[in-house]
């Protein structure tokens, strides 16, 4: 006769499988399935149309990294990353620091920092290209106020990046903003309490308690820039296209022009599963190091 221990064991791992079957289904078909395909594609010179019948084994992977464009687009997704972890994330923080208690407008400032956010990539892109023109927009209207010639900030080689990291700062730094003073905001009160009555200042209290306090929230600010870098396209095809001459294409854009645009699948597909398991280290390499004591802490 089985005991009630066991009868209650057996219903929780039905639940559990009750409840993985519909997850495991969906992830399978529409995240398993497609890697698996874009992989097995890889291997093959297809441009998409009937079965691909070229099989060219390595040829793909081979010719992306010897391929200049691939290279410079994959150093601009470090620029990207490198523009977001040491300037966009420390002045989220600091304004995060500033904002975060009950002051007279924190929550006005809160709004406006947050807003752009709010914008789908496409808007942000259009709307920056318009600030960008050297015809109509803001930079024309400032350069012609001091009666120069404004400059086509998005049709010069030099330039171009640099136009496009601004615009990831200022669309993405509120999310990251809000992130923080949400863990500001979890710090217990006491604890500020107590160090204002030993005669912490602000900026000790800041370094002393709260970046401290702040740091697992920080590691998971840290994550979601170093995948959203990666992942990049919305805002820079409306800009640039990833021209001019193809300096400012991420891997993403890259893997849209050169292989979805030229009917080169297969091409594409390559590009696709290196993008994938340059996420794919970064992720589980990131969580087993750094945040491995966060996941620890919470069994």
């Amino acid at each position: 006769m089985r005991s009630a221990k066991f009868d209650a064991l057996l219903s929780r791992y039905y639940t559990i499988i009750i409840f993985l079957i519909p997850a495991l289904t969906i992830f399978t078909l529409f995240v398993v399935l497609p890697i698996g395909e874009a992989a097995y594609y890889s291997f093959f010179r297809w441009n998409g149309y009937g079965a691909p019948e070229k099989f060219v084994g390595l040829k793909n992977y081979e010719f992306l990294f010897k391929n200049r464009v691939f290279i410079m687009s994959l150093k601009n997704n470090f620029y990207i990353i490198a523009i977001s972890l040491f300037v966009q994330l420390p002045f989220a923080l600091l304004i995060a620091l500033m904002i975060s208690d009950k002051l007279r407008g924190a929550a006005f400032f809160r709004t406006v920092f947050f807003l752009p956010f709010i914008l789908a990539e496409i808007v942000t892109a259009l709307i920056w290209a318009y600030i960008y023109d050297g015809n109509y927009g803001l930079v024309a209207a400032i350069w012609g106020f001091f009666g120069a010639e404004a400059p086509f900030i998005l049709g010069d080689k030099d330039w171009a990046l640099l136009a496009i990291l601004i615009v990831i700062f200022w669309k993405f730094f509120g999310i990251h903003m809000m992130i923080y003073i949400a863990g500001l905001q979890a710090i217990s009160k006491e604890v500020l309490e107590a160090a204002k009555v030993d005669g912490a200042g602000p900026i000790t209290t800041a370094f002393r308690i709260k970046i401290p306090m702040l740091i697992p929230t920080i590691k998971l600010s840290v994550f979601l820039s170093l995948l959203g870098s990666l992942q990049l396209f919305d805002i820079i095809m409306p800009l640039t296209g990833g021209g001019p001459s193809n300096v400012t294409h991420s891997m993403v854009s890259y893997l849209y022009y050169f292989g979805v645009m030229r009917m080169k699948v297969g091409f594409g597909s390559a590009v696709g599963v290196v993008i994938f398991l340059i996420c794919l280290f970064i992720a589980i390499g990131y969580q087993r190091t750094l945040m491995r004591d966060d996941n620890e802490n919470k069994f």
